[in-house]
């Protein structure tokens, strides 16, 4: 079977409980696999003295229990996140591309760019203190991150999350094998930004420090609200900066 023919049995011919479960198994697969291998690459990585741990701490069992509980969890929760992705095409509400390189590369970047966006939203509304108090506080029981407390979420803030593709996907054509492809190179980013490790020396503001943004924000508890890069918190303080400056004018 070609992959445009498997493309077109998920979208029009699946029953939404049979999306339900292909989605929840898919998830489960970027999680509880990966996981553990994007975790080994790290270890090899470190060894050959290219990536460097953050901090210098072994996690506790009971961490990691409790971070796999909870992506458990947000797992359940994402599950649904594709249902009304489906609804919307189905009803010819959300326009379809081509499966090209051009725009499966397109859509991806465009995902990409609109998750660290609708992230940074989310995670500054989750540092107020309703929030932090009753529902962010979950996440940041990983005050030393590991890969798998990439999902360890309260349930709200999991289904926050979940809403990246719904709230663009209606307003911009996409090709649907971007839409299936971005879980994984969403996970990819946040397992560099959960592992522990980076590149480099992270002193500087580089690039490369990829990890060490979200990493940080784990054991401080501020700053580096971003998902991917810290360019939405630079741009952020420099706003605050003058806006600061013209109040003091």
């Amino acid at each position: 079977m070609k992959i445009e023919e498997f493309i077109e049995i998920i979208i029009y011919d699946l029953s939404y409980i049979e999306l339900y479960i292909l989605t929840f198994m898919y998830f489960l697969f970027l999680y509880f696999v990966l996981a553990p291998m994007f975790l080994k690459v790290c270890e090899f990585l470190s060894s050959k003295n290219i990536l460097h741990k953050i901090i210098e701490k072994d996690v506790t069992k009971k961490q990691i229990q409790l971070e796999k509980l909870y992506s458990l969890k947000s797992i359940v929760v994402f599950g649904f996140s594709v249902l009304p992705v489906i609804y919307f095409i189905r009803n010819s509400t959300i326009t379809l591309l081509p499966n090209t390189i051009y725009n499966i590369i397109l859509g991806l970047t465009l995902l990409t760019v609109w998750n660290e966006i609708h992230f940074f939203i989310v995670h500054r509304t989750m540092h107020l203190t309703f929030f932090m108090k009753n529902v962010h506080t979950v996440h940041h029981r990983s005050k030393i991150p590991t890969v798998y407390s990439v999902y360890s979420f309260h349930w709200f803030e999991a289904f926050l999350l979940s809403t990246v593709p719904i709230t663009i996907i209606p307003f911009i054509p996409f090709a649907p094998i971007a839409f299936f492809l971005y879980p994984f190179v969403s996970i990819l980013f946040n397992y560099s930004g959960h592992c522990n490790y980076r590149f480099g020396n992270g002193i500087s503001e580089s690039w490369k420090l990829l990890g060490t943004h979200h990493n940080e924000h784990h054991y401080k508890f501020k700053k580096n609200y971003g998902f991917a890069s810290n360019l939405l918190d630079m741009i952020s303080a420099r706003l605050n900066k003058v806006t600061i400056k013209r109040r003091n004018n």
